[in-house]
């Protein structure tokens, strides 16, 4: 099976969904997963993954999954159950929530809905950075595993606090978001799910005739349309002036590239945004 492919862009770009980079991951013991890899480049990775009824992924020989990396999936649609092979650690995250770890974390993932599962991935330090693929063939193989911790039997939920420091996996809800307005004057409502010295994902609401300020930023940024309808402007050489999304569309902005949301259409607009490894302008 070929290597994952790595789009990478030297300018302001619009991934429109029909022409995001196909590849499918896995062989017959890790199960095989479809990915949709809209940015790869040498800050940031962002891809949607896609498991049909009943199916999973895990881990095997050839396709360890560990990596080097900040990891945060938000689920689009589906219900997901994720689990820490090594410590039986297990977490069920649902349409609009996401959940979070960090480098050397074993992960395995499995549809339990009854619709196919979207999972909209950000990953920093990327790929082209040796995280990956290069970085799982150095790590020993995990030969056993587990999905359950029977430590906690006649415990819960007394050691609740005890048990969430022993996780290395956080599942990040609604609740869990920093919500923040974005500008002075145009007052654009942003929520913040994740911020780390590698990544920052968020996502950002537009009214119906509203735009935010001019924003830049201290890494790259991939952005993918939830909801609505989005325009973008740019401010950089050799770049259109604007573009439009419609939901399932990326776009890609290198550091440094002063940008602006508008949303001129008549519904609202939601956005996610990752941003690496720095999200404000240095």
């Amino acid at each position: 099976m070929s290597a994952s492919p790595r789009p990478t862009y030297d300018r302001p770009t619009l991934i429109r969904y029909d022409q995001v980079t196909r590849h499918i991951w896995g062989d017959e013991e890790s199960g095989k997963v479809v990915d949709w890899i809209y940015v790869s480049s040498a800050k940031i990775h962002q891809l949607v993954f896609s498991l049909p009824f009943g199916g999973r992924f895990r881990h095997s020989e050839n396709h360890r999954t560990i990596f080097a990396a900040d990891e945060l999936y938000y689920v689009i649609s589906g219900t997901f159950v994720i689990c820490n092979p090594e410590s039986g650690e297990v977490h069920r995250v649902n349409s609009g929530e996401a959940v979070f770890f960090g480098r050397d974390t074993w992960h395995h993932g499995f549809n339990y809905g009854t619709e196919p599962l979207r999972v909209l991935e950000f990953f920093a330090p990327p790929p082209s950075q040796g995280t990956s693929s290069t970085y799982a063939k150095t790590k020993p193989n995990l030969k056993e595993f587990r999905y359950r911790q029977e430590e906690w039997i006649g415990k819960w939920p007394m050691a609740k606090s005890e048990v969430n420091n022993k996780f290395k996996m956080k599942v990040l809800r609604d609740s869990d978001t920093i919500w923040q307005i974005e500008g002075n004057h145009k007052h654009v409502l942003t929520g913040l799910i994740l911020s780390t010295d590698q990544l920052t994902v968020g996502k950002v609401f537009l009214l119906p005739g509203q735009e935010s300020e001019i924003e830049v930023h201290g890494g790259d940024e991939s952005l993918y349309l939830l909801q609505g309808n989005l325009t973008i402007s740019v401010e950089a050489s050799g770049a259109s002036p604007w573009y439009e999304l419609k939901p399932g569309d990326g776009f890609y902005l290198p550091e440094g590239v002063r940008h602006q949301y508008q949303n001129i259409s008549n519904e609202p607009a939601v956005a996610l945004f990752g941003v690496a490894p720095h999200y404000l302008s240095r």
